[in-house]
C-alpha cells in the first residue's frame, strides 16, 4: 500500500547571506526549490514523501518521490547550498544531507489530521560556513501539529 506523508525541516541558524534550498531530483536532473535566504531566523522546508512497504514483511517503511535520495536501506533529502542552490557570486557549494531513518510505522500512525514529521538540525557547519553532510549528531524525527494542508 502506498500513502504521503508531510515532512517538515527547520534549519537552526543559518549562515546569513547564502541561499538554502530543497533538492527535488537527483543527477544532473534536479531542480533547487524553496529557495530561501538566511537572514536572521531559522529556515523551513515542508514538503511530501511517498510511504510504501508491508507492515506484515516489512520492520520499517520504504521512501521514495521526488524529493528522496539515496539506496533503499539509507534513503534521505538534500538542502542545496549556494551555488547548488542557484546562487551566483557565492563562496559556498555545499549539500545537507538529512536522513529518512528512524522513520517508522508507529511515527506513520500517529498522524492523523494536520499532523506531520519534523526535524531541527543546525543551519551552521563548525567551520561557520553552512553546515554540510550528513547531519550528526541527529536528533531523528518527532511528530508536531501543524497548519499544513495535506
Amino acid at each position: 500500500m502506498e500513502s504521503e506523508i508531510t515532512l517538515q525541516i527547520i534549519l537552526i541558524k543559518p549562515t546569513p547571506e547564502v541561499v538554502f534550498g530543497l533538492q527535488k531530483g537527483s543527477g544532473n536532473k534536479y531542480e533547487t526549490v524553496q529557495k530561501q535566504i538566511a537572514a536572521s531566523t531559522d529556515l523551513s522546508f515542508t514538503f511530501t514523501i511517498k510511504v510504501k512497504g508491508d507492515r506484515s514483511k516489512d520492520e520499517y517503511p520504504t521512501f521514495s518521490g521526488s524529493f528522496v535520495q539515496g539506496a533503499a536501506n539509507n534513503k534521505f533529502v538534500y538542502i542545496d547550498i549556494g551555488t547548488y542552490a542557484g546562487q551566483p557570486g557565492t563562496i559556498w557549494s555545499r549539500r545537507l544531507k538529512i536522513p529518512l531513518t528512524g522513520i517508522t510505522w508507529n511515527n506513520i500512525d500517529s498522524l492523523s489530521g494536520n499532523a506531520i514529521l519534523q526535524t531541527s538540525v543546525p543551519g551552521t557547519g563548525k567551520d561557520g560556513g553552512p553546515n554540510c553532510a550528513t547531519v550528526k549528531p541527529f536528533g531523528g524525527w518527532h511528530l508536531k501539529q501543524s497548519n499544513v494542508e495535506k
